[in-house]
């Protein structure tokens, strides 16, 4: 969830650290700082606050050198504060460590290490990786690391540095991601690609419980028995400027208008008229998908309501049994799973912490595991048994958009390539649909030119405390994912209902003023959405509504209406999304909210 970073080579550390820091700051974060060495000297400077925060303090507290690591925190052990920032030190101040994700055991080795002497400042975790460094030490740092994180246990990425050292940084990752970046007389660590994308485009990928070091002569990684690895090098094949705003105000804003491509390129290969589907290099046969008694589908927040989407895709399509579980409550309710079994995890950043453990519940019970990710060679990809990936390209706003449509793309393509395997669908039944997946890019394109009924709803709306979503079958997933899109990056309290559940309770909360926003696309349940409509304007409701060109009569019900391309109503939550991200953005701008950096929130949540 936090950021790291890492450098060492001929130029000034501090700068690149910070540089390369911003460039995480999508991770989200509540602290930053950096330690740097100069010849013999450990100078740490860190702060609670943004990033300028840390940048005015280097000003007075001078940092040279050319060796260090920074870090951008998100509190998880004790309060956001300058104390609790990393770097974390040693009481000597010669060790300094930067960490990401949880010491489980910490506070058995903190006692322990109080035992022998050793105090301590912070609340953190991370203070005992440091102390537990020193202990060890005998003057071979990584000896002395790796048996530091033989005690430990939990997740993490950690970065290095000592002055008994001081032309090194030491690294290691256990179910947090870390790279190493390889430059020309120059290396870094970091959490994420684009970090050090201003340098190299050749990194190491690292796994769990392997070990490098980095000296201004090169890298060398390591196994956990300090065996060396002989590991190829990834080359990163999309731009640097794919991760800055590209005229946009927020990133957020850029990354809706990049959905039509997105789609088009996850479907590229893998949807052709006249061609069997194909879900790249995984090989499920007939008798394997005959062989399937039930499908899982787990993921979080916005995964997840691609999930429910998936749900119905794949129950409609290829008429198997699906159950759509949130990570983090599936691993603990003892699932029924078994080699019969095919889960289906999803992760925009395939780090997720939740997902991960599941994922790894889901594999030791048996079930085959296929993974839908975003990211190249990260954790759950690397670890489940599949991987399809969505081609959306690097996501910097913390809010998902363009991840969630390229998630619905790659669960229709699943959907659709079960069917045609168990004969579920005709082939004229799959050509239709595959025509009408072929025409979502452009139809997309239409969503995100009509927004001016956004926008004038936003406008008007924007100092509203509450507001309701509501739809049925596919409508009810999406207004899900629009009600969390909503108080994502507005705070505005929002929740979602399904239609037909109005009269069971939510009903009562509706009174003149209260704003719903009604999604009416599925043509079978139009009219009793108009229903629900009526049922809620006679209370006095404000009502958006949005449904597929040429159902203009909800006009008659309704406040302000919105129309998207017409489509087949199985397909619409990839159009219908769309106009449901720009009411949220815009209800953000006009609140003057951080719309790529919402409070308490963060990108990639690599913690439970």
């Amino acid at each position: 969830m936090c950021g790291i970073v890492g450098y060492i080579g001929k130029k000034q550390a501090s700068d690149i650290l910070i540089e390369g820091l911003r460039k995480l700051e999508y991770r989200g974060y509540d602290s930053a700082g950096v330690a740097v060495i100069d010849k013999d000297s450990l100078q740490v400077v860190k702060c609670k606050g943004r990033l300028v925060n840390l940048e005015e303090k280097l000003k007075t507290e001078k940092a040279p050198g050319q060796i260090g690591i920074g870090h951008t925190r998100w509190a998880t052990h004790g309060e956001p504060s300058d104390v609790n920032s990393h770097p974390h030190s040693n009481e000597k101040g010669t060790i300094s460590v930067v960490h990401n994700g949880i010491i489980e055991n910490y506070l058995h080795l903190k006692e322990w290490l109080t035992k022998k002497g050793y105090k301590f400042v912070s609340e953190t975790d991370t203070e005992v990786i440091p102390q537990l460094i020193d202990y060890y030490y005998e003057g071979d740092l990584l000896d002395a690391v790796m048996k530091a994180v033989s005690k430990m246990e939990g997740s993490y990425a950690i970065g290095v540095v000592s002055t008994e050292e001081p032309d090194k940084i030491v690294a290691v990752r256990k179910d947090s991601p870390l790279i190493v970046g390889l430059g020309k007389d120059e290396y870094f660590i970091a959490s994420d690609i684009p970090a050090v994308l201003n340098h190299t485009r050749d990194i190491y990928l690292l796994n769990d419980k392997e070990f490098v070091v980095l000296t201004k002569d090169g890298v060398k990684l390591y196994t956990d028995e300090k065996e060396e690895i002989n590991k190829d090098i990834f080359h990163v094949t999309w731009n640097a400027d794919a991760a800055e705003k590209g005229g946009y105000e927020h990133f957020m804003l850029k990354e809706i208008h990049e959905q039509p491509k997105a789609i088009k390129d996850t479907m590229t290969s893998r949807i052709m008229l006249g061609k069997p589907v194909t879900i790249d290099d995984i090989t499920l046969t007939k008798k394997q998908i005959a062989n399937i008694d039930k499908i899982y589908i787990v993921a979080c927040g916005t995964a997840y309501h691609a999930g429910l989407v998936g749900k119905y895709a794949i129950e409609k399509l290829a008429r198997i049994t699906v159950e759509v579980d949130v990570a983090s409550e599936f691993r603990y309710r003892d699932p029924l799973v078994n080699e019969k079994t095919l889960m289906i995890v999803i992760s925009q950043s395939g780090e997720t912490a939740d997902t991960l453990a599941a994922l790894r519940l889901g594999k030791e019970k048996g079930a085959r595991v296929i993974a839908i990710s975003n990211v190249v060679g990260s954790s759950i990809s690397r670890e489940a048994d599949d991987v399809l990936y969505t081609w959306a390209g690097p996501e910097i706003a913390v809010a998902s958009t363009k991840a969630y449509v390229t998630q619905l793309i790659a669960l229709y393509v699943v959907a659709l390539y079960f069917a045609q395997e168990k004969g579920t669908l005709s082939s004229e039944e799959i050509e239709t649909i595959k025509a009408e997946m072929l025409k979502l890019p452009e139809k997309a394109e239409k969503a995100i030119e009509n927004k001016e009924v956004v926008q004038k709803f936003a406008s008007k709306n924007y100092m509203h405390k509450d507001m309701f979503f509501l739809g049925r079958g596919v409508d009810y997933a999406v207004a899900l994912e629009g009600s969390l899109k909503l108080k994502e990056i507005s705070y505005i309290h929002a929740d979602a209902y399904a239609g037909g559940e109005l009269k069971h309770g939510p009903i009562a909360l509706i009174e003149d003023g209260t704003v719903v926003i009604v999604l009416a696309t599925q043509k079978k349940l139009f009219e009793k959405m108009v229903s629900n409509i009526k049922e809620i304007k006679t209370r006095g409701a404000k009502v958006l509504a949005f449904a597929q060109e040429g159902h203009t009569e909800v006009e008659k019900t309704v406040d302000s209406a919105r129309y998207i391309p017409e489509t087949l109503d199985i397909l619409t939550p990839v159009l219908s999304v769309i106009p449901l991200q720009l009411l949220a953005y815009y209800m953000a701008v006009q609140k003057g909210c951080d719309v790529d950096k919402p409070r308490n929130l963060a990108k990639s949540v690599t913690v439970e």
